[in-house]
C-alpha cells in the first residue's frame, strides 16, 4: 500500500500557509531522517506549491495585479527527480547556468547527450545592483514573477507538434535534496523544475528537433548567415513560429530565446530552421492591477494573454523580435503570410487545444483550462488578421542585407507604385539567383539594401516611384554601382551612400552622399552586432 507523509517545505515559509506544505507519496513505508521527519525517496510523488509567497492581500493586487498568484500557491502533484534513473544511464551535473531571472542546471548522460533543469521559480532581481536586491524595488520586482504562468511551457509541445514546428519536451519535475547533485545540493535542492533536452549539437535521435545532426545557437547561426549565402533559413517555418508565439502571446522572443537546426541541401547549402525556446513568457498577464496596466500602456511590449489580440498590440507583441523579423522574413509577401496563417488556424483544432491542456496536472487542469481552451480558441481565429497586420509593419521599411561574400543586387522598376528586387550570389561559375520580391507602394514607403563584406554590384534598372525611397550602402569591398540616368524632372528618391575605398560609379545626377557607417550596418560583424550577438 502506498504511504502518505507530511513535511514543511524548507523555504522559509510561513507555517500557517497549507500551499506550503510538501505532502510524499511512495510504494514502502515512510523513512526517517535524523531530525525524524519524512525522507523524500527517489521516484516518489509529491505535492507542492510552486510560489505561494507570491500570495498577497486584496489592496496589494488592486494596485500591482493579480496575475497568476493562485496557480503559483496552488500544490500540484510532480514526481520527483532520480538523476540515476532520469534517462538509461543516468545524469551527471555539469554546470550551472541561466539567465537573470531562471536558474539552470546543465546535465549530461553517458552519451554526451546534454539536459537542463530550468527552475520554475524565477527572480529578476539578479538584473539590478546588489544593493537594491533586497529592498523595495527588488522586492517589487521578485512579486512582478506572478505574471508568469508557472505550468504555461508544458502544453506547448503538443500545440507546436500539431502545428508542425520543432519543440523542446518539458517535464515538471521536484529536485529534492539528493546527494546525486554533488556540489550543486545546496543552491538546487527542493524545488520544482522543468527539466528537457538541451537544444544543442547532434540531435539526430529527437524527432521533436527535426532528427537534425547539428543544432546551433543564433550567434553561431547569423555568424554564418552574414559569412556566406550557402547558408539560408527556411524563411516560411520560421514565420510559422512567429504566428504560434503571437498566437501564445510569447512577447519575448529575442535572438538568443532560439537555436537553429541544420539540414544539407543541393549544392552545399545548409538550411536553418527555428526551434523556439524558453516560453517562460507565454500566457503573461500582467495588465490586471491599476498600476501595472498603466506600466503596460508605456510598454507596450509587456503584451497579456487575453480572449483577442487587438491588431495595436501587434507591433508590441513583436517588439523584441523585430531584428530577427526583419532580417529573416525580408523575402515572404502578403501571400505567403496568409497562406501560413490559415494553415496554422487549421492545424490548431480544438481537440488539439483540448489534448495539450490535459497535460497539466490535474490541480491546474480543473483551476486554468476553461479560461485557456476559451482564449485559445478564439485567438486562434485571428491568425489572419494578425498575420495581416504584422506582414504590414514588416513591410513599410525593408532592408536586405547581403553577406561578406560577393552579390548583385538588382532592382528594377516594374511599374507604377512596383519595384522588384533580385540578388544574386556571383561565382566564378557565374551568377545564381538567391532572393527576389515584387514591393508595392503604399504597403513600402523605403528599402535599403546593404552590401556587407565582398566586391558587390548594384544595378539600378529604370527610375523606381518616388513613392518609394531607395538607399544603397556599398559596405566593405569594391563594389560597381550602375543606375540609369534619371530623366529630366525625375522625381526619383535613389540615394548612394558610398564609403569611398575603391567603389566604380556609373550613377550619372542620382544622388550620391557619403558613407559613414554606424557600427552595427557596415559589414557581417556590424549585422551581428544589430542582432545583439556579436
Amino acid at each position: 500500500m502506498p504511504c502518505f507523509s507530511r513535511v514543511f517545505l524548507p523555504v522559509g515559509l510561513p507555517a500557517g500557509l497549507l500551499a506550503g506544505l510538501l505532502f510524499v507519496s511512495c510504494s514502502a513505508p515512510a523513512q526517517r531522517g535524523a531530525s525524524g521527519s519524512a525522507l523524500i525517496l527517489p521516484d516518489s510523488t509529491v505535492v507542492v506549491a510552486a510560489g505561494p509567497h507570491y500570495q498577497r492581500s486584496a489592496l496589494y493586487r488592486f494596485f500591482w495585479g493579480t496575475h497568476y498568484r493562485t496557480l503559483w500557491a496552488l500544490p500540484v502533484t510532480a514526481r520527483v527527480f532520480n538523476l540515476r534513473t532520469a534517462v538509461p544511464g543516468g545524469l551527471t551535473p555539469i554546470r550551472e547556468g541561466g539567465s537573470f531571472q531562471t536558474k539552470n542546471l546543465r546535465l549530461v548522460d553517458r552519451n554526451g547527450t546534454q539536459y537542463v533543469l530550468r527552475s520554475v521559480d524565477k527572480d529578476a532581481t539578479k538584473a539590478l545592483p546588489e544593493a537594491l536586491q533586497q529592498g523595495p524595488i527588488g522586492r517589487l520586482m521578485k512579486d512582478q514573477t506572478s505574471v508568469i504562468h508557472p505550468y504555461g511551457a508544458y502544453i506547448v509541445p503538443p500545440l507546436a507538434q500539431a502545428a508542425g514546428l520543432y519543440y523542446t519536451n518539458p517535464r515538471l519535475v521536484y529536485v529534492a535534496d539528493d546527494p546525486a547533485l554533488g556540489e550543486f545540493r545546496e543552491g538546487f535542492a527542493n524545488a520544482l523544475y522543468l527539466f528537457e533536452e538541451r537544444p544543442e549539437g547532434d540531435q539526430r535521435a529527437v524527432r521533436s528537433f527535426g532528427f537534425s545532426t547539428q543544432v546551433v545557437s543564433s550567434r553561431q547561426a547569423f555568424t554564418n548567415l552574414v559569412t556566406s549565402s550557402q547558408f539560408q533559413v527556411d524563411a516560411r517555418q520560421y514565420l510559422r513560429s512567429r504566428l504560434f508565439d503571437m498566437w501564445l502571446g510569447d512577447w519575448s522572443r529575442r535572438e538568443d530565446q532560439w537555436r537553429w537546426a541544420s539540414f544539407p541541401a543541393p549544392n552545399g547549402r545548409v538550411v536553418y530552421r527555428a526551434i523556439p525556446r524558453d516560453r517562460d513568457h507565454a500566457f503573461f498577464k500582467f495588465d490586471d492591477g491599476l498600476l501595472t496596466h498603466i506600466i503596460g500602456w508605456v510598454k507596450s511590449n509587456y503584451q497579456s494573454f487575453h480572449e483577442k489580440i487587438r491588431l495595436a498590440d501587434v507591433e508590441g507583441l513583436n517588439r523584441a523580435a523585430r531584428p530577427m523579423d526583419k532580417s529573416l522574413l525580408a523575402y515572404l509577401d502578403q501571400q505567403d503570410f496568409q497562406q501560413i496563417a490559415d494553415s496554422l488556424r487549421g492545424a490548431l483544432s480544438d481537440d488539439v487545444i483540448n489534448q495539450s491542456l490535459a497535460v497539466w496536472p490535474q490541480e491546474v487542469q480543473q483551476l486554468a483550462a476553461p479560461e485557456f481552451r476559451h482564449k485559445l480558441r478564439s485567438r486562434r481565429e485571428q491568425l489572419p488578421a494578425v498575420a495581416a497586420k504584422f506582414y504590414a509593419l514588416l513591410a513599410q521599411d525593408v532592408e536586405l542585407p547581403g553577406t561578406d561574400e560577393a552579390e548583385r543586387f538588382v532592382v528594377e522598376a516594374i511599374g507604377p507604385r512596383q519595384v522588384r528586387v533580385q540578388v544574386f550570389r556571383l561565382t566564378p561559375q557565374g551568377a545564381t539567383l538567391l532572393h527576389q520580391r515584387l514591393f508595392t507602394s503604399p504597403q513600402t514607403r523605403s528599402i535599403k539594401l546593404f552590401g556587407l563584406g565582398g566586391n558587390d554590384a548594384f544595378e539600378l534598372r529604370g527610375q523606381p516611384d518616388s513613392r518609394f525611397q531607395i538607399e544603397v550602402y556599398d559596405g566593405a569591398g569594391q563594389d560597381l554601382v550602375e543606375a540609369t540616368p534619371a530623366p529630366r524632372r525625375s522625381r526619383s528618391r535613389l540615394t548612394i551612400y558610398e564609403s569611398g575605398d575603391g567603389n566604380t560609379l556609373r550613377v550619372g545626377k542620382t544622388d550620391v552622399e557619403k558613407y559613414r557607417p554606424h557600427a552595427d550596418e557596415f559589414d557581417a560583424a556590424g549585422w551581428l552586432l544589430r542582432h545583439r550577438l556579436y
